[in-house]
């Protein structure tokens, strides 16, 4: 059985400086993710992330926020709307 590594959560200031590393004193990825015990994967996420100014990047976790929220709500309207379905067919049964 295989044994799971536990998540780990990182901060913003650790993922600004580890993207610090490799944009301004131009270390590898590969070296910098190994040096700090973070993946090459996460690194590159974090690379995409925090290269784009503070401004657009709350914009866009806003944004991102309000889609979740939107979609939860549809989720929660379309498992209402697909009961409010069932019970309409079982009254019509009743009545019929």
């Amino acid at each position: 059985m295989e044994a799971r590594k536990a998540r780990v959560r990182y901060t913003e200031e650790f993922k600004v400086e580890a993207v610090r590393q490799v944009t301004e004193r131009g270390y590898s990825t590969a070296d910098v993710s190994a040096r700090l015990g973070v993946s090459t994967y996460s690194l590159y996420e974090w690379i995409k992330r925090y290269s784009t100014p503070a401004e657009q990047r709350a914009k866009h976790d806003a944004q991102a926020d309000e889609i979740r929220k939107l979609k939860a709500e549809l989720r929660r309207v379309t498992e209402e709307r697909d009961i409010l379905k069932k019970a309409a067919a079982y009254f019509a049964k009743q009545s019929g």
